[in-house]
């Protein structure tokens, strides 16, 4: 990961994290005093979100280690692992919980008030998330500009799961206290406490299927995430611009980190060398190719001579 791109992850793991435990605490206070179950799931949603960005944090920090002797390709895998535990504590804690506690409330409904409290926390919390939100939402929209995708492409595919993260809680966060809302004013409304606890429920599978995708984008990229089809073209590209390199025939480009490859690559040389100097010649370009800051790795291989070039266009 370079540097600039980890320090406004950082950043907007920092932001989340604030803005969440701040809404946690005043969403807890609410619950207490309004007995509000959509309310109760609000406030266990964003102590999940608050103890997910530790784990993210975490992510961020490890990932970041140096390569050594033990892990020559580095600990960018790490961040998988941790997100993963992050996407995992959502889903047990906040979804669980959220779902668990409706579903108490429809059996053992119990009246509600203070609606007032409910609403202006439920405001300010909006505001709070809305930040956290802009914050992930820009950098998504700049990474998803420079790879030209669309946002909601760019945070499914991107190699960064600490951003795909936060933006995907933060947007998740906003849809539950409008979620919310609806389920304590209809509670004020009809006086019936079942809206409250469907809202409830509706916020917890809101985070259920938050938590089920963040588990499988991780999962994937722990298993071995390949590049996209327009990465592996540029790749291709970049390959055979390098010096002696006439054409590509076999590639395999796979992410080890937040924005971090490894890549196999079989290629013709220029000329008739004997073995030595073609070992050399390989392994020159190999140093050129890893000294470049989004390759974690590289190994090259020759060609065999009826071998089919990969297309560069």
């Amino acid at each position: 990961m370079e540097a600039g791109e980890s320090s406004e992850s950082t950043l907007t793991v920092l932001i989340a994290f604030g803005a969440n435990l701040l809404i946690a605490i005043a969403k807890s206070a609410a619950a207490v005093v309004t007995g509000s179950a959509s309310m109760v799931a609000e406030a266990v949603h964003s102590w999940a979100d608050t103890g997910n960005e530790v784990f993210l944090l975490v992510a961020d920090k490890r990932a970041r280690r140096p390569a050594d002797r033990e892990h020559p390709l580095g600990y960018g895998r790490e961040a998988y692992v941790w997100s993963m535990f992050a996407a995992i504590g959502l889903f047990a804690v906040g979804a669980g919980v959220s779902i668990t506690h409706g579903i108490q409330e429809l059996v053992h409904p119990e009246p509600a008030g203070d609606y007032g409290i409910a609403y202006a926390v439920l405001a300010v919390a909006f505001v709070l998330e809305g930040i956290s939100f802009l914050q992930a939402f820009r950098q998504v929209r700049r990474e998803a500009k420079s790879a030209d995708r669309s946002v909601a492409a760019h945070v499914l595919r991107t190699s960064d799961p600490t951003v795909r993260a936060v933006f995907a809680e933060d947007a998740a966060a906003l849809a539950g206290l409008l979620i919310a809302f609806a389920g304590i004013l209809a509670h004020q409304i009809t006086g019936s406490p079942i809206p409250d606890a469907i809202g409830s429920i509706a916020v917890g599978v809101l985070l259920a299927v938050v938590s089920v995708v963040l588990i499988d984008r991780n999962r994937r990229f722990l298993v071995g995430e390949g590049v996209d089809p327009r990465v592996r073209t540029d790749v291709t590209e970049s390959l055979t611009r390098l010096p002696g390199v006439l054409r590509v025939t076999y590639l395999r480009v796979e992410y080890v980190g937040p924005r971090s490859v490894y890549l196999v690559a079989a290629v013709d040389l220029t000329g008739d060398d004997a073995e030595s100097d073609v070992a050399r010649r390989l392994a020159e370009l190999e140093r050129q190719i890893v000294g470049r800051p989004l390759v974690a790795g590289c190994v090259l291989t020759l060609s065999l001579p009826d071998d089919p070039s990969l297309p560069t266009t």
